[in-house]
């Protein structure tokens, strides 16, 4: 399948989880793909390797998307070694599950500098790098946005604050035919989730009883059918929308 044959793509936090199956995704379908990663060097470059042994073209780029410098350094290095990118994944983001009164201002803005300014810090490059011909920007959010449990007040919070920017933009950025569309995951076994010790828990198990389809936590093979589809030429007609891949948990 090469429906992404001469794309390049940029995805966010992929050195790990559902970043890192969205780049596989992406680069099996034919695009040339940066993985990004602001840490987790080992991981970005295991899955490049990944790509490559596959047959597909891939570099791992380090830099904070919640930091302006780094942001364009990234799309710098991008540009030269890639090409001109038409594809952006803003997949980066951070959570931090705790009751309302433990919420400090380091965590506050932690999260939304991460989750929400990386974003915007990363459309804004994008605007410039992308061809005349336009591009596709796909965000990541979650169906807790408009569900949010007990002590996800700030992640869930920056999460709807995606999803309204995302409406906002496809409005915005449609006259240079650039389309913006979110991808929505329900619960999802990754090391994230697998660190904070909710893989395996009483709500994890509640959750996962009431997913209609397969009664199973979902993958990040799950999640990256629909990026694909949405940076692919046969969602041009599809912007501003919310697409839940969550086995219709919500």
């Amino acid at each position: 399948m090469n429906n992404l044959k001469g794309k390049v793509a940029i995805v966010t936090g992929a050195s790990k989880g559902i970043g890192a199956g969205i780049a596989r995704a992406l680069a099996s379908s034919g695009a040339a793909v940066a993985v990004n990663y602001a840490t987790d060097k080992a991981g970005a470059e295991g899955v490049v390797e990944a790509i490559r042994s596959a047959g597909g073209t891939a570099i791992a780029v380090q830099g904070d998307v919640a930091k302006a410098q780094d942001v364009q350094r990234l799309f710098a290095e991008i540009v030269k070694t890639l090409g001109t990118p038409n594809v952006l994944v803003n997949n980066a983001g951070v959570f931090q599950f705790e009751p309302i009164d433990a919420v400090t201002e380091e965590t506050f803005h932690w999260q939304f500098n991460t989750n929400i300014l990386g974003p915007v810090l990363l459309t804004q490059e994008a605007l410039k790098a992308f061809p005349a011909s336009g591009g596709s920007i796909v965000n990541i959010g979650t169906v807790i946005s408009n569900n949010p449990f007990a002590n996800a007040s700030i992640y869930a919070a920056t999460k709807a604050a995606m999803d309204a920017i995302s409406i906002s933009l496809s409005k915005e950025l449609g006259a240079r035919n650039i389309r913006v569309n979110t991808v929505a995951p329900g619960h999802t076994e990754t090391e994230g989730t697998r660190r904070i010790g909710f893989v395996g828990s009483d709500a994890a198990r509640q959750m996962v009883s009431q997913t209609p389809l397969g009664g199973r936590f979902g993958s990040p093979d799950d999640i990256a059918p629909t990026v694909v589809f949405l940076a692919s030429d046969d969602a041009a007609w599809l912007t501003g929308e919310r697409i839940c891949a969550s086995g219709g948990w919500r």
